[in-house]
């Protein structure tokens, strides 16, 4: 494997709305980004992913760009970021941004002119079709719920939007289109940034004609990932992209990408792929419904454990995945893999422990860092995320009562992850000195970073061992290349492994349960590299592990 300058670097995804407000009116800046450099540097990180800061009007959270070229005022200005992107260098920081390019905003240019002109230039930017007896010209259903198909004024006329109506899907068949997102992706590369983050690349490609799929729902439209699983020739945009752009500068790319295959995996994050990395999805997507979120099963610690284990597996010999437990479209992790009545700090030092040393390159999202839990909503009307709105009105019309419903989304639901960071326990968590965006959750008083800086013992602390030690020279080969081995898979609710390289063997172990469990080692390890407590029981080849203790040796 050809080594290249981000493989041991430890990423950090920032949603900047929930940041750091500066200017006091609720919503975080990149002023705010920058006066957490020093933070961030002082934590470990190396790279450091935002969200979208494009203008947008924030009907998906500026998932929805209304111009490419331009900073949301939201957020600050174009001299904000160049100023970011400086400052950050000086502290040997990489900026990504996020990419988003299956689809823009109905506001952006490109859509006004094409509503105006749907046969014309800018109508092939986009997916027009005419509808087929005075409906959607095919029953696909959106991510977010309802007809993938918007109509446009009182014509025949519809627009494909695979996410929210105000999102239409970009034509990636129009060549002209393509070229022009070259641009853009090579213009913000020559300011100086590092890379991007690519959103929702895989429904670039779409199965054509469109037709009809077999209703899954009672509401007769079908998911559009049946559409998407049809599509052939994806890899084909995919590695124009990356010869049009990134490759000339050295760039770096995760895409988020839900569906490959084993045999695409090569193409995606081999030698020659066409991105840098992928993130490992395959505990997120565990045990989700068709049906909705209401019917999602929940992910036991043996279920964690084979899907990182299998990730793992697909992955060695090809090329690095990125590892998470959380970003800004999850809950928070440590209230997803520990089971209820579970979380502790122990519980979540051995989470962290266990998915940041896998082979990949680790991902942090804000708050993470702290412990950051689930939020203990009340009521349905405290939520702005639409995916969370249309997951309860399907739990409604799947006869889920209002208070079953209520409890079957706001475990999963987005805005777990998108409340606020919390800095103190000052009022709104020191987040901001206005009226924060999104409600403040109610732990701050006891879960904040002020508290935890000043702990030895704290999650904080341990997360800034934990960078530490996969950087530290003596260890950074093993655990940036070094094979992956499971180990005790026989053994219920303990998740182990080992990270062997040159002359050097580290087994990663941990105890998914409450209760004490005992483990005999092959031979007696010489040093305990990490441990979640002050003291570790048992002797020699012979291991008592405590409830939720974790351990890192070397052999």
């Amino acid at each position: 494997m050809n080594k290249q300058w981000w493989h041991d670097k430890v990423a950090y995804q920032i949603y900047p709305k929930s940041f750091c407000d500066t200017n006091g009116d609720g919503i975080g800046d990149l002023r705010g980004v920058i006066s957490k450099l020093d933070y961030l540097k002082e934590l470990g990180i190396d790279i450091i992913w935002l969200s979208p800061i494009y203008q947008s009007p924030f009907a998906d959270q500026g998932y929805d760009i209304s111009d490419y070229y331009k900073i949301d005022p939201r957020f600050g200005t174009m001299e904000d970021l160049t100023e970011l992107i400086a400052e950050a260098k000086k502290r040997n920081l990489s900026i990504l941004l996020d990419l988003v390019v299956n689809h823009c905003s109905d506001e952006h240019e490109w859509f006004q002119k094409a509503l105006k002109d749907p046969e014309g230039e800018y109508g092939k930017y986009f997916y027009i079709r005419k509808g087929r007896d005075g409906k959607e010209p095919t029953n696909i259903r959106s991510y977010f719920g309802g007809s993938a198909w918007e109509r446009i004024g009182d014509t025949n006329l519809y627009y494909l939007h695979l996410f929210h109506k105000k999102q239409p899907d970009l034509n990636w068949e129009n060549p002209v289109l393509r070229g022009a997102i070259y641009d853009m992706i090579n213009w913000w590369l020559e300011k100086g940034i590092a890379g991007f983050r690519i959103d929702a690349i895989m429904n670039i490609k779409k199965a054509l004609p469109f037709h009809d799929y077999a209703p899954d729902r009672d509401d007769g439209l079908a998911d559009c990932r049946l559409m998407l699983k049809e599509n052939e020739g994806v890899m084909d945009f995919l590695k124009e992209m990356r010869d049009a752009t990134f490759k000339k500068y050295n760039a770096f790319t995760v895409g988020e990408v839900f569906n490959e295959k084993k045999e695409e995996l090569n193409d995606f994050i081999g030698e020659d792929g066409c991105f840098s990395s992928i993130f490992d999805f395959s505990q997120t997507v565990f045990g989700a419904s068709e049906k909705g979120w209401y019917d999602n099963q929940p992910v036991t610690p043996d279920d964690y454990r084979k899907c990182c284990f299998d990730s793992q597996k697909r992955a060695e010999g090809i090329g690095f995945l990125s590892n998470i437990i959380e970003n800004h479209d999850e809950p928070r992790g440590v209230s997803r893999y520990i089971p209820e009545g579970e979380c502790s700090d122990a519980a979540k030092k051995m989470l962290a422990t266990l998915y940041f040393l896998l082979k990949g390159i680790p991902f942090l999202y804000q708050g993470q860092e702290i412990g950051m839990e689930n939020v203990p909503f009340d009521s349905i009307d405290q939520f702005d995320d639409v995916s969370t709105l249309e997951e309860y009105r399907v739990a409604r019309r799947n006869g889920l009562s209002q208070e079953q419903a209520f409890e079957a989304v706001k475990r999963y639901s987005r805005d777990n992850a998108r409340v606020p960071f919390q800095w103190d326990d000052s009022e709104n968590a020191g987040f901001t000195k206005g009226t924060p965006w999104l409600m403040v959750s109610p732990d701050y008083q006891t879960i904040h970073l002020q508290r935890q800086s000043a702990d030895p013992d704290s999650v904080f602390s341990y997360y800034k061992k934990l960078i530490a030690l996969r950087k530290a020279e003596e260890y950074k080969d093993t655990f940036v290349y070094g094979q992956f081995t499971p180990a005790f898979e026989e053994k219920e609710r303990v998740m182990a492994y080992y990270r062997t390289g040159n002359n050097q063997r580290i087994l990663v172990i941990g105890n998914f349960k409450m209760a004490e469990q005992e483990i005999e080692l092959d031979k007696p390890y010489k040093n305990i590299l990490l441990h979640n407590y002050h003291t570790a029981g048992g002797n020699g080849t012979r291991l008592l592990l405590k409830g939720y203790e974790v351990l890192v040796l070397e052999f």
